[in-house]
């Protein structure tokens, strides 16, 4: 009973919501996260904790404003997520400098005989990324978290991530379907900045501080080498997208000879490059994530 009333309850404010006009969509979302941010203390505690860690030079001040704008930043993509679940945003129109984009993709990929690894990450609206690449002739094998609800999940979560092609893999049974879909020459597509733990993960640094990170990305490159392409969409001041993509990593850490510490090596590497495009613009990271079990 509790699933159906939670669907019942989000088909409805998805609804609802789609009939706004967009401007107001925007600033009724931002309300809402500003609401989290002031009284849901667990998640905004923990935001401000993650912050803290990682720029210890930086004033309280510029702390509380870097957390209430990565809230803000995330209204945003949910806002944009009920526009193109609504149908009511044209992603082309997000989208600046598109077509150069998609060449540098098309350069990267076209000798792709062992496939190719997009990592990204919770930054920006992740979403977009999602949808724009199979949109124009890269679906992928998606691999993410399954929903606790599964009325959710299966009615509105997996046809919204699969409606141009891509393929939804959750994570408990990923490894099969990525192995086959590699091997087929095909795009796998991870987010590798959330907290991991256990045979799957390796320690290494994010901001300075130690964190379990997937060990996923180095294992399959070291076992199958396929591309390994790190791709984010920064959000620019006018609210459109600028994609960015990065040379392909190749770096297999040839300086060490033991297949752990290459891993170590190699993690530690796709984390920097994620930590690049977040220094960049750290108020579009979610830093709502345990991400350093810091609290």
């Amino acid at each position: 009973m509790r699933d159906k009333l939670e669907y019942f309850s989000v088909v409805v404010f998805i609804f609802f919501i789609g009939l706004l006009p967009r401007f107001m969509i925007y600033r009724f979302l931002k309300f809402i996260a500003m609401a989290l941010f002031r009284f849901e203390k667990r998640r905004s505690t923990l935001t401000l904790t993650n912050l803290r860690a990682c720029y210890p030079k930086k004033s309280e001040v510029e702390i509380q404003k870097m957390a209430i704008d990565s809230y803000k930043s995330v209204a945003i993509t949910l806002a944009e997520i009920i526009l193109m679940l609504n149908d009511k945003i044209d992603l082309e129109s997000m989208v600046e400098n598109g077509d150069e984009f998609l060449k540098q993709i098309e350069t990267y990929t076209k000798d792709a005989k062992n496939g190719v690894v997009i990592i990204t990450a919770h930054f920006s609206n992740w979403e977009l990324a999602a949808q724009y690449l199979p949109l124009h002739g890269y679906p992928m094998v998606a691999i993410g978290r399954e929903g606790n609800n599964k009325l959710i999940e299966k009615n509105i979560t997996t046809p919204f991530r699969q409606r141009y092609g891509n393929k939804n893999l959750y994570k408990k049974n990923a490894l099969i379907g990525i192995v086959k879909a590699l091997k087929r020459g095909k795009f796998v597509g991870l987010l590798f900045d959330q907290k991991a733990g256990g045979n799957d993960s390796v320690k290494v640094n994010f901001f300075n501080l130690p964190c379990d990170t997937t060990k996923s990305i180095a294992e399959m490159k070291l076992k199958l080498n396929p591309i390994i392409l790190p791709i984010f969409f920064p959000r620019n001041r006018d609210g459109k997208y600028t994609p960015k993509v990065f040379e392909p990593v190749e770096y297999v850490a040839d300086e060490v000879t033991e297949t752990a510490e290459k891993i170590k090596k190699m993690t530690q590497k796709y984390n920097d490059i994620l930590e690049s495009v977040v220094r960049e613009n750290p108020q579009q990271w979610f830093w709502m994530h345990n991400r350093w079990r810091l609290a």
